[in-house]
């Protein structure tokens, strides 16, 4: 069997990933005031040991207000920052891989109750907070109408991003990257259905996004890498669609980004997804087709073979996996196995290889997938 391209490393910027698989940022609704809790000591913690090439931390907001919940985490402060130095060094502690955060603003889908308590916009008696995005247009039926921001007000928040980048640096991280789909605030410049301004920054719907590209780009050392999630598709009527995110890659790219993550929609509650395996990565493989960054698929990418597949026929140079490995924090070690290769596991589980656990075929609950 030749040996799998899923498990030979990439280089992303001045780092190297000793194999093409990641853990995707998730998010947790688990912090207080914006500071990461214990919760994210487990949660992380299993994926620092899971053996994936790198993990990224939960989309993570460069102000309060942009926050999705009460419950997100954040740097935008020191108490932030310390609770985020305090989960860095448990997760040190633990791998030598490189860990990546995920720096976000919620734009106009802010001031929300966390999916499992609905996802519903915040009640009056709920310290909601007033949310912002291009243009006065709500995220749907019930949800509050955004405050448009203006010239002066894009342009601090340019200046956020910058300082949660500073803080990023400072904390250690190899990678930091822009989350600029999933209908959050950098997404809804991009987007027609969501910018719909008379200005600059309507006209040009990319402006916005790339002004904070390149001054994190300034802030971020050479010597890490820099990425961003992007849209491939808004899957809705008059939205954008993949030759807009081949642009913005393209754009990026031109920057100096190192790599892009191609996701999809979520910018409006009516769009209409046919989800299935794998059903994002046409998206990627178009993007990383048509530029020459490298590019990170998504999207119900679940088995180890589907995974290989993706990476080897060139449709994307790496994969991130969210409820696969929520499933199964051990799906490295087992694709791994399923590949014939000696998985990275902590020397505390070493007992639970199967060449010194000669029953694990029988006490498995299922098949490693």
């Amino acid at each position: 069997m030749p040996h799998p391209k899923l498990f030979t490393p990439i280089e992303l910027g001045g780092i190297t990933l000793p194999n093409r698989i990641v853990v995707s940022p998730m998010c947790q609704y688990s912090a207080r005031e914006g500071r990461m809790t214990d919760w994210h000591l487990m949660h992380l913690g299993q994926y620092a040991c899971s053996g994936a090439g790198l993990f990224v931390v939960e989309a993570t907001g460069v102000t309060p207000e942009g926050r999705i919940t009460h419950g997100c985490t954040g740097l935008y402060d020191d108490a932030t920052e310390q609770a985020m130095a305090r989960a860095l060094a448990v997760y040190r502690g633990i791998t030598r891989h490189p860990i990546g955060i995920q720096l976000a603003h919620a734009g106009r889908k802010a001031s929300a109750h966390p999916p499992f308590a609905g996802g519903k916009p915040l009640g009056p008696a709920e310290s909601p907070w007033q949310t912002v995005a291009p243009s006065p247009i709500p995220f749907g039926d019930g949800w509050p109408a955004p405050h448009e921001l203006s010239v002066s007000e894009i342009k601090n928040l340019t200046g956020k991003f910058v300082e949660a980048t500073a803080r990023a640096r400072r904390l250690g991280f190899e990678v930091v990257e822009l989350h600029s789909a999933h209908g959050y605030l950098l997404h809804q410049f991009l987007s027609p259905l969501s910018n719909q301004r008379g200005d600059d920054y309507g006209r040009n719907r990319m402006k916005f996004p790339l002004e904070v590209a390149a001054a994190v780009r300034e802030a971020w050392p050479k010597d890490r890498a820099l990425g961003a999630r992007i849209s491939g598709s808004d899957w809705a009527e008059g939205g954008a669609g993949t030759h807009d995110a081949v642009a913005y890659a393209r754009e990026l790219e031109r920057l100096g980004f190192d790599y892009v993550c191609v996701s999809s929609g979520a910018l409006v509650p009516h769009a209409r997804i046919p989800v299935s395996p794998g059903y994002q990565v046409p998206f990627a493989a178009q993007v990383k087709k048509e530029t020459g960054i490298a590019v990170r698929a998504v999207g119900l990418i679940v088995r180890p073979e589907q995974a290989e597949e993706i990476v080897a026929s060139g449709q994307a140079d790496m994969v991130a996996l969210a409820r696969g490995f929520l499933d199964d924090p051990r799906w490295v070690w087992h694709a791994a196995e399923r590949f014939g290769l000696p998985a990275e596991i902590p020397a505390p589980y070493a007992r639970t290889r199967p060449d010194q656990w000669p029953g694990a075929q029988l006490i498995r609950p299922r098949e490693a997938a």
